[in-house]
């Protein structure tokens, strides 16, 4: 399989924008973020990533609260090999009619624009914890 080119991988993440653009009113003035990373590319709004291109695909964020609908949709989960062993991440693949326009993708997007804030949220409060545990170890 052969990589694709600079400009076909440019014009992917573009559409892919164009697809988030119902996500714009939770993007604020700096908008949706489209990062290099990785050999592909993340979608953030605030530092917060609810998407990504890798293997030539779009993949959306999940989590417990919306895996189920992803899989009853037959998506796959984000598989990678690493050191001879199968990892995976909490992306999933986009139902494929979801591709075909912003409003077909919106609700989509907008599950994975929750698991990202839910994600976010988790980890905030787990850094409070851990921080709060470690003052009082200190005294």
């Amino acid at each position: 399989m052969s990589k694709p080119s600079k400009a076909a991988a440019d014009e992917f993440r573009d559409y892919c924008l164009e697809l988030f653009d119902t996500l714009a009113p939770h993007a604020g003035i700096a908008g949706i973020a489209a990062r290099r990373m990785f050999g592909g590319t993340g979608f953030s709004i605030d530092g917060k990533t609810f998407a990504i291109i890798a293997m030539d695909q779009l993949w959306l964020k999940v989590d417990d609260a919306s895996r189920s609908e992803f899989e009853q949709t037959g998506c796959q989960i984000f598989t990678y090999d690493m050191a001879g062993k199968s990892r995976s991440m909490s992306y999933y693949t986009v139902p494929p009619d979801a591709m075909e326009s912003a409003a077909l993708m919106r609700p989509w997007a907008e599950r994975a624009w929750g698991a990202a804030l839910r994600a976010s949220a988790a980890k905030a409060t787990k850094t409070k914890a851990t921080k709060k545990s470690k003052k009082i170890t200190e005294k």
